[in-house]
C-alpha cells in the first residue's frame, strides 16, 4: 500500500511539473495518474471505500478552506468583499437553479436532482484557480485577481450546504420550509465558531510561545480540525467555519506564521492530489463513453450559460464592465470541491447518484482543460 501510494504521489509532482509549462491546472494529470492506476488501468488496483472518500474529502476541503483564508491579503480583499460575498452566494444559487432546470429538461432528472447536480458542480476551485492565476502566463488588472480568489475560497461552504440540504429533501427527512432557517442557523454558527476559535487560537499560540517552531503547524492542524468536528457537532457549516478562522488569522501576526503558511500550502497540495488521485481510482473508464454526451452538454452549458450569467447577475449592483465579467465567468475552474461533494449521494445511495458522479467527472475534466488551459490565453484577448 505505502509503495503504490508513495509512487503515485511521486508521479503526481513530477507531472506537475508540466502543467507550469501549458498553464493546465496540475489537478488534471492527477486524475489521469489514479485513471491509469484504477480497477481497469495498468495497476489494476481497485477501490470503492465512498465512506474513507467523503470522510477524507471533507477534511481536506476544510484544510484547502483554511489555506486559502490564511493566505487571503486582506488589504487586496477588503475592496472585493461585497461582490465576492454575492458571487460566493447567490452566484452559487443561481448557478444551482440554471444548471437544475437544464437537468430537468435535457438529462429529464425530477427537478431535485437536477439541482443536486447543480450545487454539486456551482462552486469553483481555489486550487486551481490559484494555480492558473500565478503563473506568469496570466496578467490581471486592478482587483480582479483577488476577487476570483476570495470568490474561490468561499464558495465552497454554500455549495456544500446545498448539496446536503437537497439529499435531505430526496430522502424526504425535511421539509421545504425548514430549508432557510436551517441555513441561517448553519451558516451563522460557521462563522461565529470561526471567528471565535480564530481569536481563541491566536490568544493561545502567543500565550504557549512554543520554542520549537515545528510545533506551531501541529498546534495550527489540531485547532483547525477541533474548530471543523465542533461546528459541525453543533450543527454548523464546518468548512464555513474553517475558512473563516484562516481568514481572521490571516489577518493578524502570530509566531511563526510564515512557516505555519508554508506549511498549509504544501498539505493542501498534498491533499489535493490525494483527493484527485482517489477520484481517478474511483472512476471507471468503461463507464465514461456512454456517460460522455450527458457530461460534454452539463459542461457546456454550465460553462457558457449557467456561470456567465450567475455571475453577470451577481454582479449587476457593482455595474462592471462585460469584459471583466466575462474574464470572471471564464475563471470558474471546477476542482476538488464538487469531487467530494460527488460522493454524498453515492454514500447516501441515491437512485440517480452513479449517473450524477460520472457527469460530475466529466464536467471537472472538461472545465480543467478547456477553462484552465485557456485562462491565459482569454486574460490577454479581454
Amino acid at each position: 500500500f505505502f509503495l503504490g501510494a508513495s509512487l503515485l504521489v511521486l508521479l503526481s509532482v513530477t507531472a506537475s511539473k508540466i502543467s507550469d509549462k501549458f498553464a493546465v491546472p496540475a489537478l488534471l494529470f492527477f486524475i489521469l495518474i489514479g485513471m491509469l492506476a484504477g480497477s481497469e488501468g495498468l495497476a489494476g488496483i481497485h477501490f470503492d471505500d465512498l465512506a474513507f472518500a467523503k470522510d477524507f474529502g471533507i477534511i481536506a476541503l476544510a484544510v484547502i478552506v483554511f489555506t486559502g483564508g490564511i493566505d487571503t491579503n486582506f488589504k487586496d480583499v477588503r475592496s472585493v468583499m461585497g461582490p465576492g460575498i454575492l458571487l460566493s452566494t447567490a452566484g452559487i444559487l443561481l448557478t444551482t437553479l440554471l444548471v437544475g432546470v437544464f437537468a430537468l429538461f435535457v438529462l429529464k432528472f425530477s427537478l431535485l436532482e437536477g439541482l443536486l447536480l447543480g450545487a454539486i458542480v456551482s462552486s469553483t476551485d481555489a486550487a486551481a484557480v490559484f494555480c492558473v492565476l500565478r503563473t506568469r502566463r496570466v496578467s490581471l488588472k486592478g482587483s480582479l485577481r483577488p476577487l476570483l480568489e476570495f470568490e474561490s475560497g468561499s464558495n465552497d461552504p454554500m455549495a456544500l450546504f446545498l448539496t446536503i440540504i437537497l439529499i435531505r429533501l430526496l430522502q424526504h427527512t425535511i421539509a421545504l420550509q425548514d430549508v432557510f432557517p436551517i441555513f441561517i442557523f448553519e451558516m451563522g454558527m460557521g462563522a461565529f465558531i470561526g471567528w471565535l476559535m480564530a481569536r481563541g487560537s491566536l490568544l493561545l499560540i502567543h500565550w504557549l510561545k512554543i520554542e520549537s517552531p515545528g510545533l506551531y503547524p501541529a498546534l495550527t492542524l489540531s485547532l483547525l480540525i477541533l474548530t471543523y468536528s465542533m461546528t459541525e457537532l453543533m450543527h454548523g457549516n464546518g468548512i464555513l467555519a474553517a475558512y473563516v478562522m484562516g481568514l481572521v488569522m490571516g489577518r493578524e501576526e502570530f509566531l511563526h506564521k510564515k512557516a505555519v503558511k508554508q506549511f498549509y500550502e504544501g498539505l493542501a497540495w498534498l491533499v489535493q492530489i490525494a483527493m484527485f488521485l482517489i477520484l481517478g481510482l474511483m472512476v471507471v473508464p468503461s463507464h465514461i463513453p456512454g456517460m460522455l454526451p450527458l457530461g460534454l452538454a452539463v459542461a457546456a452549458f454550465l460553462i457558457l450559460v449557467a456561470r456567465p450569467l450567475s455571475v453577470l447577475v451577481s454582479l449587476l449592483p457593482f455595474r462592471m464592465g462585460m469584459p471583466k465579467v466575462l474574464m470572471i465567468s471564464w475563471v470558474g475552474l471546477r476542482g476538488a470541491a464538487p469531487i467530494i461533494l460527488a460522493t454524498f449521494p453515492l454514500l447516501a445511495a441515491l437512485p440517480n447518484a452513479g449517473t450524477i458522479f460520472d457527469i460530475v467527472f466529466i464536467v471537472v475534466l472538461v472545465s480543467i482543460l478547456v477553462q484552465g488551459g485557456s485562462v491565459a490565453f482569454v486574460s490577454r484577448l479581454l
